[in-house]
């Protein structure tokens, strides 16, 4: 087994009104010799925005805005910006988010030049109902029961006087162009899906019909081992080794103690990442500590952002989601454990 090592609590929640219940789910990027970290931060009530320190080192501090860099402006994020994701494509910034209104969860995209002033682009993924959604899939072959059980909101249509849609969040791009297209993963529960296009722009209400009635074909990775049995989601945005796409994705495990969310690895191919080379058969790293035990939601380890240094990998997660931590581990140590566990060695199929 890969050994990680927990570095501990990078960020607590301050007193600051925007981030007084938690501090959460970091994306990260490296530029020159700063990373930046654009973090989820939360105020009472559960109400999101996105804040923004800079770090001189992995594990150091050295700058913390006193206020959001990205918040709440439009009525499908009325009450949140949640959980970002970052990647630079060419000279432009895409930075993931998801939108929350108070009902629906949905990925939705800014973009910006200097990593400090960002446009919204608004929602990328399709604002269809469940029922909507499992009809178009059933017409070429039968859904998944998690499907069902993790989008169908027992049976509930509207709240609120407002349609209840099919969630669709853990929106990442890849941080290049693969054969001319931007590809970016997704997660409608319980598996993650990829999708590509030459633009953004083409991710109308028509491009994703067709695609929900191909919807088997984009299904990335589904839940195949203990810690991630009930569901999994994308991480980190993916890393391009030698070997392949490095993908850090979270998966989760209902117990009798509620969900257990853990840290896991798996590689994707390179020049076709819907193609799945290796997985980690156990957690990369799961919640131990009481900091990622106990919290606002127990029992977490949610990575959304990783920073490589030479050899060290330093991913950023949120813990328990209240504070951000990070673990590191050997990137090369990573990569020949996964090259044990590929499919062709015995990985499944």
């Amino acid at each position: 087994m890969i050994e990680v090592k927990k570095e501990g609590i990078l960020l607590h929640k301050s007193l600051l009104s925007f981030e007084n219940e938690g501090v959460l789910n970091p994306a990260a990027i490296k530029q020159g010799k700063a990373i930046h970290l654009f973090y989820r931060a939360v105020r009472k009530g559960n109400h999101s925005s996105i804040a923004y320190c800079k770090l001189n080192s992995p594990l150091n501090v050295k700058e913390r805005n006193k206020k959001p860099i990205l918040f709440p402006e439009f009525t499908y994020e009325s009450q949140g910006v949640e959980d970002p994701r970052i990647v630079k494509i060419g000279g432009l910034y895409y930075l993931t988010y998801t939108a929350y209104d108070g009902i629906n969860a949905m990925g939705a995209l800014a973009v910006s030049k200097d990593l400090k002033h960002f446009d919204k682009l608004g929602l990328i993924v399709p604002q269809i109902t469940y029922d909507e959604f499992r009809l178009l899939v059933k017409s070429n072959g039968q859904l998944d029961q998690k499907y069902h059980r993790y989008n169908e909101h027992e049976q509930v249509r509207k709240k609120g006087g407002k349609k209840i849609l099919l969630w669709d969040k853990n929106v990442i791009f890849f941080p290049r162009r693969i054969n001319g297209k931007l590809y970016f993963l997704h997660r409608i529960r319980p598996d993650i899906q990829i999708t590509a296009v030459k633009n953004v722009s083409e991710l109308t209400p028509e491009f994703w019909k067709t695609y929900f009635l191909n919807f088997k074909e984009h299904i990335v990775l589904s839940p195949k081992y203990k810690h991630e049995v009930s569901y999994i989601g994308g991480g980190c945005p993916p890393i391009e080794t030698k070997y392949g796409w490095l993908l850090i994705y979270h998966g989760v495990h209902d117990t009798l103690k509620g969900f257990v969310y853990s840290a896991c690895a798996a590689l994707l191919d390179l020049k076709n990442p819907q193609n799945e080379i290796a997985r980690l058969p156990y957690p990369l790293f799961r919640p131990e500590h009481e900091w990622e035990l106990n919290g606002e939601v127990n029992n977490v380890c949610f990575p959304t952002g990783a920073v490589l240094l030479k050899d060290t990998l330093y991913i950023y997660y949120g813990a328990a989601d209240e504070r951000i931590a990070c673990a590191s581990l050997s990137m090369s140590g990573l990569l020949k454990e996964l090259m044990r566990n590929t499919k062709k060695n015995g990985n499944g199929n």
